[in-house]
């Protein structure tokens, strides 16, 4: 798990990272908060209250409720947000019917992976995001870290390619209805793969 090297010394900005990367890897191993408090040594009170962003937690417990669920709390060079924390604020735009803004974020996300070379692009995907109650937007975070790292020839992550993330039928990632539908051959392959039709140009104007 990664925390930025800039961004884990402000309070708030570092409590939001924290729960996020908590909830996120709790439940990508299926995990209640009591069964992670027992794992980690932390109370599960507190790990509601981290989850809720309600606690800043020190590195010592954060390291401990990571590790409860199998990972580890490391810091990268880099100041950006990873995708777990950006699919977090596309989840809240989901919620709020607010597609532009979902895509605003993703925009983001596409704009901070394609700012990271090599390994370090791979750092910023390492955590599996939670659902954002979409699957086309969880088809397509999938499918834009699959485009950028195999773009620079870095290992994807294993939740990239699981069922959950992948449409069985083909649909437009659809921000304006207005938007004409893009070809096959204007959609990048990966996105193809993972049931996500997005115009290829939408995501190269970084």
């Amino acid at each position: 798990m990664m925390l930025s090297t800039e961004s884990y010394g402000r309070r708030s900005e570092r409590m939001a990272e924290i729960s996020t990367l908590v909830r996120s890897v709790r439940r990508s191993r299926k995990l209640t908060q009591r069964e992670l408090a027992g794992r980690s040594g932390v109370a599960q009170s507190r790990v509601a209250l981290v989850e809720r962003q309600q606690e800043s937690p020190g590195i010592e417990t954060a390291t401990r409720l990571l590790a409860g669920a199998g990972h580890r709390l490391y810091a990268a060079p880099t100041t950006r947000d990873d995708v777990a924390t950006i699919a977090a604020d596309i989840r809240t735009a989901v919620q709020r019917d607010d597609s532009l803004l979902a895509f605003r974020y993703f925009i983001q996300m596409n704009d901070n992976l394609v700012a990271e070379q090599g390994l370090l692009r791979g750092v910023l995907a390492v955590t599996e995001p939670e659902s954002t109650g979409s699957k086309t937007w969880d088809s397509a975070i999938a499918a834009l870290v699959a485009y950028r790292l195999n773009a620079q020839h870095v290992p994807l992550p294993s939740w990239v390619n699981t069922p959950a993330r992948r449409l069985e039928r083909a649909r437009v990632l659809n921000v304006d209805p207005a938007d004409p539908v893009p070809t096959r051959d204007d959609v990048p392959e990966e996105f193809l793969e993972h049931g996500v039709l997005i115009w290829r140009d939408s995501l190269e104007g970084v």
